[in-house]
């Protein structure tokens, strides 16, 4: 989920940027800063990873802390662009363990870095005004849809496009492309539901008015060949899941529990 709008982009935060790694844990797993699990992410993409009260917190926030703990060492998150993150040079480079961004698990990104087993279920979907009329895409011919760059959703604007008739804007963030929609700079916005829903909720103006049925899943990523780490994850994602944890967490942030397979 960057072509992007430079005036308009988010400070980006420093991190240890060494090209090895400086410790591990007492379980041999390697880390790039010793006693720290470092993850990037891209805020903001509430309610996954955003900032409240000077802290970044959210659903993969969550997640990621029961990693760390399982490490036996904190949990550090560097805000830094997705582009970064989805092509796999943060963690290439060592900028980071781990990446956890409310990121689709996709072939392509397959190729960069390893996924974690998948821990969300997610689709594309339309926000809009109420009261727009924009109720799908083919409603959108001759007018503008903001996609966040490097996207899935970017992808499936794109791929509609011709047939839909519409102009896309890139916005670097999530909340840049939804402000786009409330200003009208923009007549609709795709991104993924989770995000949209849960903004929907907290400004009135805008709702969801449809849902593109793509069948997304989420991972967290590490570099390649870090079996040692990625193993660790997985681990960590099957306790919280057959504990009850990951449920917990799950209705924290999104007011439900998850639907059961």
């Amino acid at each position: 989920m960057l072509a992007l709008l430079p005036a308009l982009a988010l400070a980006v935060a420093g991190c240890a940027t060494s090209t090895q790694t400086t410790g591990s844990t007492d379980s041999g797993v390697p880390l790039v800063k010793s006693g720290t699990l470092t993850v990037c992410t891209h805020l903001p993409y509430e309610p996954f990873q955003f900032e409240k009260d000077g802290q970044t917190v959210g659903f993969d926030v969550d997640l990621g802390n029961l990693v760390a703990k399982d490490l036996g060492v904190k949990q550090e998150i560097l805000d830094t662009p997705f582009e970064g993150i989805q092509s796999g040079q943060d963690l290439n480079n060592n900028k980071c363990d781990a990446a956890a961004a409310g990121m689709t698990i996709t072939d392509t990104r397959k190729q960069n870095f390893d996924f974690s087993d998948p821990y969300f279920e997610a689709t594309q979907a339309l926000v809009a005004k109420k009261g727009s009329g924009a109720k799908d895409l083919a409603a959108l011919k001759g007018k503008k849809i903001g996609v966040q760059a490097s996207t899935t959703g970017q992808e499936y604007a794109k791929k509609n496009e011709a047939a839909g008739g519409y102009t896309i804007i890139e916005f670097e963030d999530l909340a840049l492309q939804l402000t786009a929609v409330q200003t009208g700079a923009v007549d609709a916005a795709i991104n993924d539901n989770g995000v949209l829903y849960d903004y929907v909720k907290k400004n009135a103006d805008l709702e969801v008015v449809t849902e593109f049925q793509t069948g997304e899943q989420y991972g967290i990523g590490v570099k390649k060949g870090n079996k040692a780490l990625l193993d660790k994850i997985n681990a960590t994602l099957k306790k919280a899941k057959e504990s009850g944890e990951y449920d917990k967490i799950y209705e924290k942030w999104f007011g439900k529990k998850p639907d059961k397979k």
